[in-house]
């Protein structure tokens, strides 16, 4: 059996779609990080590659920290990247709208669908879960996190994004033979 501990980077504070993008993480919050740190198992931590996420990881002191993967980046926005919901809505409504309230295989231009940010993450977490670790941190983004709430949970996409996922919350997921079983989602400690 491993345990996922899903952890969401520190805010960005950026007011717009940011996927792809290495913008930082505001990780100013000392206490906040001491409480994430606190509450969290003494166990291996793995990131994403881009800063916002890997600064987060590495803020949580571990011992063990494995390379970071590309694989657990945040979905690729493409064209919409940096760009708000209300800008990219006055270009383009129908597929913007489509790709939030319809995900699946519906993508912004030259960006992911949710499918395929679904199968990429899935493919990492099973890279992962096969190095059979009782418990793993896996600081990442607010679509991978629910890509893997949405594999736990068996629910459509669409249900899936009904879920809040806030900056430094933990999601924890057990995974055990291939059966997948959640614990919290979005806590905040």
């Amino acid at each position: 059996m491993t345990r996922l501990w899903m952890v969401r980077h520190g805010p960005t504070h950026a007011k717009s779609m940011v996927g792809w993008s290495d913008l930082p993480a505001d990780l100013s919050d000392i206490a906040a990080i001491a409480r994430l740190r606190d509450y969290l198992p003494d166990a291996p931590v793995v990131s994403s590659d881009l800063i916002r996420a890997s600064a987060t990881a590495d803020a949580l002191l571990p011992r063990i920290r494995l390379p970071h993967d590309p694989n657990l980046r945040e979905i690729n926005f493409g064209t919409w990247e940096l760009r708000s919901f209300r800008e990219v809505e006055a270009e383009d409504p129908d597929t913007i709208r489509a790709y939030w309230e319809q995900p699946g295989a519906v993508a912004p231009p030259q960006g992911e669908s949710w499918n395929m940010v679904r199968h990429r993450v899935d493919d990492a977490i099973d890279g992962l879960l096969s190095q059979q670790h009782e418990n793993l941190i896996v600081v990442a983004h607010f679509g991978v996190i629910l890509t893997q709430i949405q594999r736990a949970l068996g629910i459509d996409a669409h249900s899936t994004f009904g879920h809040k996922i806030d900056n430094l919350s933990v999601t924890d997921l057990w995974v055990m033979d291939g059966n997948w079983s959640v614990g919290n989602i979005n806590h905040i400690p």
